[in-house]
């Protein structure tokens, strides 16, 4: 199996950037009718799989709302990762795992091992530990063909004093792109960070002005106020690693509709990229 930088590279050629994030919250599920319950969230998850199917070729499941539910939410997540896997989606999880020593190993066993509990390419990783408690989890993530995300710049307001500090003259943000980048070299690189598509890469002391050379999740568009039409202005030197990410948007009120939903989100990030 090749890295996931490479095979992230060939879904990006082969279905675009677009990501659908399944987020079976209860608001969620109340709008489409469904009950609050393991099955609610297994009924609406299958949905948004069979929609991006053939449509996209990222996924990205928020493991909280699975979490929810106990153990059967867990068990009902271990089946759909390994249904989204059999659909040729490239799976990332949304756990924002972080911390220190053996119970960091633990996560990254259950995650990212060759006898992982929960089938994914990639993990979502909290570095406010210090990024360096994440270099075993990333070390285990490569020599697996695996990949991370690390929270780099988050869209919510609280974060924005945390990651804007400063130390040794680079803010906080800016050392979590240095920890990425320095496990890539040719080609794209499979540690990547995470960073809204809201938020103001300046005040957060992070300028742009060249390709990075790995990959990017961007929550934020849709609900959360980003347009995908404006993407490549929004995302600046990193349009073209970045993981557009959408959920509220295409999931809608209802399961009417979705399909549509999904092309008509995929074909405005399209205009988006090339603007």
């Amino acid at each position: 199996m090749s890295s996931f930088g490479k095979r992230l590279l060939e879904t990006f050629r082969q279905k675009g950037q677009l990501c659908v994030g399944i987020d079976p919250s209860t608001e969620q599920l109340n709008s489409w009718g469904l009950p609050i319950s393991t099955e609610g969230a297994k009924s609406f998850s299958s949905s948004m799989l069979d929609a991006a199917q053939g449509k996209v070729g990222i996924v990205k499941f928020q493991v909280g709302f699975f979490e929810q539910f106990g153990p059967e939410g867990f068990s009902v997540l271990s089946q759909l990762l390994v249904d989204a896997k059999s659909r040729e989606l490239v799976v990332i999880a949304d756990a924002k795992r972080g911390d220190i020593g053996s119970t960091m190993s633990g996560y990254a066993r259950a995650w990212l091992s060759g006898e992982a509990a929960f089938v994914c390419d990639a993990l979502t990783v909290s570095p406010y530990l210090g990024p360096d408690s994440l270099a075993e989890t990333a070390t285990l993530a490569l020599e697996n063909n695996r990949g991370l995300f690390v929270l780099a710049a988050t869209s919510n307001p609280e974060a924005t004093a945390l990651q804007s500090s400063i130390r040794h003259g680079r803010t906080v943000a800016n050392s979590v792109l240095d920890f990425a980048g320095s496990y890539s070299s040719a080609g794209l690189g499979s540690i990547g960070v995470v960073v809204g598509a809201t938020v103001n890469a300046a005040d957060l002391g992070l300028y742009f002005e060249s390709s990075l050379n790995f990959p990017v999740l961007v929550p934020g568009f849709g609900a959360q106020g980003a347009a995908l039409s404006k993407a490549r202005s929004l995302l600046s030197g990193y349009a073209d690693t970045a993981i557009c990410n959408v959920s509220r948007l295409v999931a809608g009120a209802s399961l009417e509709g979705l399909d549509s939903r999904v092309l008509k989100a995929k074909a405005e990030l399209e205009v988006g990229l090339r603007a």
